[in-house]
């Protein structure tokens, strides 16, 4: 059919199965959005800035496993996106993300609204296109959303001229992809599995080391088989959170910068590694050349450059996660979980010694209980979303988690402003979870204009905001490692977060005790409107432990120990 360049964009997100597109109109994209106004096939949900629509998309994209979708114009509406694009980059969060851009006629003639926005997106999306021609636009589009969702997965920018978006063109969805620089390998080379399997049984004191990949590839429950097959005691990454649930008997806790004792003294003393969909990051590795280094590695990515990129693999396997799992387990039978009991026990023993936990010794709440107090309420009937900081910190360390997508936060990028309109997308993708997103009270305020959309579209994100008064994390560092010289973190001056809810429509509830906090808590879920929720808890709480930068894993800061009364 012939139709024109926006309503192709249209019929392409409905023939996806686009169910929700977050965004913001602008001149260069009014011809798609007055298409959007003509059609009843998805919701559109209109953010307070292009940012946050991002931010959304990505949470969507995180709960519900689908492509996220981002609509904004050109100029300054793309460049409001980018930190949106490096963060799904960062994280590998399969978005499509359409621009509109100026006319083709005034590109490089710095017109009203133009950037070089292909040029921008370029080095934080995993592909983009410049569209010069209506007719190129169902292939593009098509391509965009394959391309994002297919092996390691990310965003992909589409940057239209408003002038493609009015050509008339024909439509043919139905096109076959053939891309040749592109194909994606998910299949493991058998042989290469075997070899790791025979390492595995030999080894004395394996170790899984769980990463963001898995639950990227929906394999946490072939991981969870394999696991329960081995008796292979677990590590998870920051982005691994939910994988095996909290109380299992395998799990150790998560490792790295501010991972367990346990967890970061097991990948010190392991003999063997098996990464399953983890890049070796610098904040869980610590000082390459003390990681792990009496050990055998087996690394598992669908990205081959990420595969000895930091840490050199014995036994690489490239391939989907889950499917290199299902061979795994098939391969499992002649291990026998009994063998590494001594193995476990000596790892219980580092937690015995070391366990992951806080000294309630003040008057003020601490944030660690206000993060466990919202587990043993809510557990699994909430997705927990956090912004950047020590309270983030706090999330993954604390939290019971029981499920894969339960844990949305912004990892690579560390992007404070994420958690509120990300604990929105995962809202809209899980109506039925309570959406919490834990804050603080410098995170809250980069996007806290989305209280208004949470209004408009009645998605009820529940803020706790562990305020301290001040960035805690940098105030942290500083107290640490810059002989408490507090340079520009001290927040003691800000709104009222109860006044600022109440302005948009929500609701809001300051709280100083234990009391006070389940009240307001049962209130929130029971009003069932947007809400912040403004703890006051102890200003100098540090996230322990804590391996310095570049320091090894092994070399840990570690909460002081009390004298029981």
């Amino acid at each position: 059919m012939q139709i024109s360049g926006a309503q192709m964009v249209i019929e392409a997100l409905i023939a996806e199965g686009v169910e929700k597109v977050f965004g913001y109109p602008g001149g260069a994209i009014m011809n798609v959005y007055d298409e959007i106004y003509k059609q009843d096939k998805f919701e559109h949900i209109l953010t307070r800035h292009e940012q946050a629509a991002v931010h959304a998309a990505e949470g969507y994209s995180k709960a519900s496993g689908k492509v996220g979708v981002a609509m904004i114009t050109s100029g300054p509406g793309f460049t409001n996106a980018v930190t949106g694009l490096a963060d799904a980059y960062m994280d590998s969060i399969p978005l499509v993300v359409i621009s509109g851009q100026v006319p083709m006629s005034l590109i490089g003639t710095d017109a009203f609204q133009e950037i070089d926005a292909v040029g921008i997106s370029r080095s934080c999306t995993k592909h983009n296109y410049l569209v010069t021609d209506a007719t190129e636009l169902p292939r593009i589009l098509k391509e965009a959303f394959y391309i994002a969702a297919s092996g390691r997965p990310g965003p992909v920018h589409v940057d239209i001229p408003k002038d493609v978006t009015a050509q008339i063109a024909k439509f043919d969805y139905s096109i076959e992809l053939d891309l040749e620089t592109y194909k994606p390998h998910t299949k493991g080379n058998p042989r290469q599995i075997k070899k790791a399997m025979e390492a595995i049984a030999k080894a004395k004191r394996p170790l899984f080391y769980l990463g963001g990949g898995i639950i990227n590839s929906n394999a946490a429950y072939e991981v969870r088989d394999l696991v329960h097959a081995t008796g292979i005691p677990v590590v998870e990454t920051f982005m691994a959170r939910g994988t095996l649930s909290h109380d299992d008997e395998y799990l150790i806790s998560m490792l790295g910068m501010h991972g367990s004792y346990a967890a970061n003294m097991a990948m010190s003393e392991t003999d063997l590694v098996i990464g399953l969909g983890a890049r070796f990051d610098d904040r869980v590795t610590g000082k390459l050349s003390e990681f792990a280094k009496n050990a055998g590695v087996i690394h598992v990515d669908i990205d081959p450059a990420s595969i000895s990129k930091l840490v050199n693999a014995d036994y690489p396997i490239v391939g989907d996660v889950k499917n290199v799992v299902e061979e795994m387990l098939k391969q499992s039978t002649n291990i026998n979980p009994a063998k590494y009991a001594s193995w476990r026990e000596i790892i219980k023993n580092f937690d015995t010694l070391h366990p992951l936990t806080y000294h309630e010794d003040t008057d003020r709440l601490k944030p660690q209980w206000v993060i466990q107090r919202v587990g043993e309420l809510l557990g699994d009937d909430a997705n927990i979303s956090t912004d950047v900081g020590q309270h983030q910190m706090w999330a993954a360390q604390f939290y019971p988690f029981t499920r894969p997508r339960q844990w949305i936060s912004s990892g690579g990028l560390g992007t404070m402003g994420f958690g509120f309109p990300a604990a929105m997308g995962v809202k809209a993708a899980s109506p039925d979870k309570v959406s919490i997103n834990f804050t603080g009270d410098g995170s809250i305020l980069m996007n806290c204009q989305e209280l208004m959309t949470a209004v408009e579209k009645k998605l009820p994100v529940i803020n706790i905001i562990l305020n301290n008064n001040y960035l805690g994390m940098v105030r942290q560092w500083q107290t640490l490692f810059y002989e408490k010289r507090h340079s520009e973190t001290d927040l003691s001056v800000q709104p009222d977060f109860v006044k600022l809810a109440e302005a948009f429509g929500g609701i809001g509830y300051r709280v100083t005790t234990k009391e006070e906090f389940d009240a307001a808590l049962k209130d929130a879920i029971e009003k069932n409107i947007v809400a912040f929720i403004d703890v006051v808890v102890e200003r100098l709480e540090n996230v322990m432990p804590m391996v310095p930068a570049g320091g090894s894993l092994f070399n840990m800061m570690l909460l002081e120990k009390k004298e029981k009364k």
